[in-house]
């Protein structure tokens, strides 16, 4: 993954799929054969199919189980492990014989069963079709995603969470690994001191951890027992020559976010020579375990990790014995199921709490990590400002936020006045260093646009022309930023920014500027960059972010190679608010050693707070009332989340319906037949702290399970703030409950008059005399829950189709359809060559293109493979683009591109044109020379039916949560054809929905 700054931003930047996946399908032009693929050459994880040490549950002829059940932690050195880790050996032998030349550069065995390996192309596709091998998927790059923050977080003072629950800032984490996943650490920080001897916790820490310190090759470091492991991972980048090949940090985003979870406490900051006070971690006494995965790859500062060093990563920080895992760095919007995503699975199973970020994207549904293990964590501001007023010598005023002393009346000038001859005009208006004339530059207060490099190189690119101040201005909206500049600064924003800027262009122009003043400021408020839901994955019944945290302006330890020569500095991101989570789990953790990751979550969730320190709702970056899509629960409140009264639990199993119900799958010893072993359950059922449906279409129970983890016999009563729109009863609304104890209930939610396609929100809250125990709910109205696909076979037959409405009124069906479809087949086959590229998509041995031109009136097309089809260990992927008129290729939509050959794109409405589809031979089976004849199948509906299918009832009288039940019918389809119809739904004026009805007749 590749890190990129955006200015001193830094944070985790959300990877997603560049398209929503579709259905599509084409028509009439013949397909043509091509393209090249024995998948290419390169570093590769290989998923294995039996269980890793931290979940096998047994099953194994000898073996007895190693992963506990209800997130305890797992021994990975007992005997049991020892034995079960031999056959994981055995097995892993057993494949690499099948495959000669492969050598493992890494090894995996306790949070995920495989090996990465560099891998030939015809390595891969013979690996992916062995026995006992679930996957062989490519390494991805990824992207990463306080002074005063201790005091906002309630965790200072007498009356602060380190006193009160853990006897002061000494003991606050004792007892508590925090592993962190990262860019590494400086050893040198006073961040990372020794703590005082002798430690309480010693025999604790003695008894769970078994890691080491590797030193490393370059810089090393030397681990102490406040950083008692650290290790390295390189083998999916290519770092700097920079950078040091040890766990020593170069980019310093590991530095801070290991600081902000766990620094020392008391340590005096000092940025660019301005002391800026203490900074302390948040459980400052916890102990750190470094795991360097995250480096720097260009000139630019990119930092990008391998998810073969991360999966390394995750697996031996499990090994270790850490208790909490904090992983700012990107993630997939939409799968669950990638190695770093399974791996995280593991680690939570086998009871490390994992804190993510929800990413910095901003944009609604961009959240990232939307797993139900995971604890995804939003940004917000925490109530620390400073501002600085420019007076400008026409008398008019302007407040920004800034740091610095006070400049007296200087000249004022805008800096593309001010460019060294020949200097790149966009950068002088920048202040990119090296660009501004001294002599020009000289005793002014300069005014810089944002953009482009680092806002404190715009500084000190004045401080080295000899200018005596900074304005620095947004040009278009974007957030304001209090850094630590080498010249006095303010910040203002769109509005005012120009106005300055334009005055300052004129003659005789001058300035002043007032000293920074600290002030408290209305917060939290969430931050512009954080990324919302809903969440891609579960198409929103599952709430994510599921709460948020300080990340804006977070004061901690940074790395003085790449800062300046700076041993602090202040960065923003969902990178900074994940640790502040990670760092108040550790103290949960200390306090409750028992408590599993769901619990640890659900504590933190269900004692969130929803107000600012003004007693209002928390604002989003533009001043509207924030939402649970923004900061899920509401603000981490750590002092209520030690005694939380009730906790929903959640673990393997609720995690593995929770995939299946949301149509994807954990690679497991079993594979697909996971999901049809379990239960059949609805994504908005799993017991979770939060509730959320993301289609609402007239009535909807919720089942949730409770537990009493107070120390005495209880009385909760429900109470429920019901989504605007909505009506919503508990069931029962008063659990007696013991010490221990377990409670179900039921919410039933109601839609009376919510508009429909928005989103409502309200709250549940369980109460005793001591405990308010809430969780939000998130419900979006929808006018018609269409009936799920259907999947038949037979010339002739029917099936029952069941939508749910939303309205009172008229639902009427029709078909479209049945069409057969029309395959073509193309002879593809591995071979030596670059993999598709999406952006230049071409044919090749490997892929073969098809285009079809859709004529007007087309109201779906579809393209499909099928595993049936292909010969076992077949991997297919498909690719549809829209044509231009002037040719060029639009990607349109993807397939599931999950190691089978069973793929769909589909697009409705796809308009008169061109499209074309490519479908790529990923992995081919050695038998058959690696030829193997991929068939596609595709389908072009226009709006009428075919005659050889009839839906029963055509209308239906309906009110709002009615469940009609409809009847299709369908006869002579002609033997061995796929037949591809729709029903369309409709209000007699408004097409609500479509469900599509798909027929093999063998």
């Amino acid at each position: 993954m590749v890190f990129r700054r955006r200015s001193r931003l830094l944070g985790s930047l959300v990877l997603g799929p560049a398209v929503a996946a579709a259905t599509v399908l084409a028509g009439a032009a013949p397909g043509h054969a091509a393209g090249p693929v024995t998948p290419a050459d390169g570093l590769y994880i290989v998923q294995l199919a039996d269980d890793p040490v931290a979940s096998y549950q047994g099953g194994v002829d000898g073996l007895a189980a190693t992963g506990a059940e209800s997130g305890e932690r797992a021994d990975p050195d007992s005997a049991t492990a020892r034995s079960y880790r031999g056959h994981l050996e055995q097995q892993r032998g057993q494949v690499l014989a099948g495959v000669p030349g492969v050598h493992p550069v890494y090894t995996y065995d306790y949070a995920f069963n495989g090996f990465a390996a560099r891998l030939t192309g015809e390595q891969a596709s013979r690996l992916a079709t062995e026995d006992g091998v679930v996957s062989v998927v490519p390494d991805e790059q990824l992207q990463l995603d306080t002074v005063s923050t201790a005091d906002f977080l309630g965790l200072t003072g007498d009356g602060g969470v380190w006193e009160q629950r853990l006897g002061g800032a000494a003991h606050a984490g004792e007892g508590v690994v925090i592993g962190v996943i990262d860019s590494g650490y400086s050893p040198d920080s006073p961040l990372f001191a020794p703590l005082p001897e002798p430690r309480p916790d010693a025999k604790a820490i003695r008894h769970k951890w078994r890691g080491s310190c590797d030193r490393g090759q370059e810089a090393p470091v030397s681990c102490n027992n406040k950083v008692i492991g650290a290790r390295w991972y390189d083998q999916g980048v290519t770092p700097v020559d920079a950078e040091y090949l040890s766990p020593r940090d170069y980019a310093g985003h590991g530095t801070h976010t290991a600081s902000t979870a766990a620094g020392d406490h008391g340590v005096a900051a000092v940025i660019n020579g301005n002391a800026v006070g203490e900074t302390t971690g948040v459980a400052p006494a916890a102990r750190l375990a470094v795991y360097k995965a995250c480096w720097v790859v260009d000139a630019d500062g990119n930092i990008s990790c391998g998810s073969a060093d991360t999966v390394a990563a995750i697996d031996q920080a499990v090994a270790d014995g850490v208790d909490v895992l904090n992983y700012s760095v990107s993630g997939s919007t939409s799968s669950l199921v990638n190695p770093v995503e399974a791996a995280f699975y593991n680690a939570a199973h086998a009871g490390v709490f994992v804190a993510t970020g929800a990413g910095n994207t901003g944009t609604a549904g961009s959240v990232a990590h939307n797993a139900p293990w995971e604890t995804t964590v939003a940004a917000s501001t925490h109530d620390r400002r400073y501002r600085t007023t420019l007076t400008l010598g026409d008398g008019r005023t302007f407040t920004g936020v800034g740091t610095g002393a006070a400049v007296p009346p200087a000249p004022l000038a805008d800096s593309p006045a001010l460019g060294r001859d020949g200097a790149d005009p966009v950068q002088v208006s920048q202040c990119w260093s090296g660009t501004l004339d001294p002599v020009r530059t000289a005793g002014r207060i300069v005014v810089c646009r944002r953009g482009g490099n680092d806002r404190t190189d715009k500084s000190k690119a004045v401080q080295q022309a000899g200018g005596v101040g900074m304005v620095l201005y947004n040009p278009t909206a974007d957030t304001l930023e209090a850094d630590y500049h080498f010249v006095p600064t303010v910040h203002l924003d769109q509005v005012d920014g120009p106005q300055v800027a334009a005055y300052a262009a004129g003659p005789d122009a001058t300035a002043s500027l007032s000293a920074a003043e600290a002030w408290t400021a209305p917060a939290p408020a969430m931050a512009s960059f954080s990324s919302p839901g809903p969440a891609v994955a579960g198409g929103g019944d599952l709430l994510k972010p599921d709460l948020t945290a300080p990340g804006v302006d977070v004061i901690a330890g940074v790395a003085p190679a790449t800062a300046g020569g700076n041993g602090f500095g202040a960065m923003s991101g969902t990178s900074m608010s994940a640790p502040q989570v990670a760092g108040v789990a550790a103290l949960l953790l200390s306090r409750h050693p028992s408590w599993t990751p769901a619990e640890v979550k659900s504590a933190l969730m269900t004692t969130a707070y929803q107000t600012d320190n003004q007693g209002a709702p928390i604002k989003d970056a533009s001043g509207r009332t924030a939402t649970p899509l923004n900061y899920g629960a509401g603000h981490l409140n750590a002092a209520r989340a030690f005694d939380p009264g009730l906790v929903y639990p959640s673990g393997r199993r609720d995690w593995q319906r929770y995939v299946c119900a949301i149509g994807q799958q954990l690679p497991t010893t079993t594979g697909a037949a996971d999901c049809d072993r379990l239960p059949r359950t609805l994504p908005s059922d799993l017991n979770y702290p939060s509730i959320s449906v993301g289609s609402l279409s007239g009535t909807r129970t919720v089942q949730r399970r409770v537990v009493n983890v107070g120390s005495a016999k209880a009385v909760y009563r429900a109470s429920v703030e019901a989504p605007a729109g909505f009506t919503a009863t508990v069931t029962p609304s008063v659990l007696t409950l013991r010490p221990g104890a377990d409670g179900r209930f039921q919410i039933t939610l109601t839609r009376t008059g919510a508009p429909l396609g928005s989103w409502a929100f309200g709250a549940l809250t369980w109460s005793d005399d001591r405990h308010s125990v809430r969780s939000p709910i998130a419900v979006k109205a929808v006018a018609l829950t269409p009936a799920p696909e259907a999947s038949e076979q037979g010339t002739q037959g029917s099936v029952t189709l069941t939508p749910q409405t939303g309205y009172a009124g008229t639902l009427n069906a029709r078909v479209r359809g049945l069409t057969a479809a029309e395959a073509t087949v193309h002879p593809l086959h591995n071979a030596t060559g670059a993999l598709f590229d999406s952006a230049l998509p071409a044919a090749g041995d490997h892929t073969a293109m098809r285009t079809v031109t859709v004529p007007s009136g087309a109201r779906l097309l579809r393209f499909a493979t099928y595993a049936a089809d292909h010969p076992r260990g077949t991997d297919v992927d498909l690719y549809l683009y829209r044509r231009s008129a002037t040719g060029a290729l639009t990607l349109w939509a993807t397939g599931a591109r999950d190691g089978t050959a069973s793929e769909t794109v589909q697009v409705r409405s796809p308009g008169a044109g061109d499209w074309v589809l490519f479908a790529d031979l990923r992995t081919a089976p050695r038998h058959g020379g690696g030829t193997v004849p991929v068939t596609v199948d595709g389908w072009l509906l226009d709006g009428t039916a075919a005659g050889n299918a009839v839906v029963d009832p055509a209308s239906a009288q309906v009110g709002v949560g009615d469940r009609p039940v409809f009847r299709l019918d369908w006869s002579g389809l002609q033997p061995s054809r796929r037949y591809l119809g729709s029903v369309v739904w409709d209000d007699g004026a408004v097409v609500q929905g479509y469900s599509e009805v798909q027929v093999a007749t063998g």
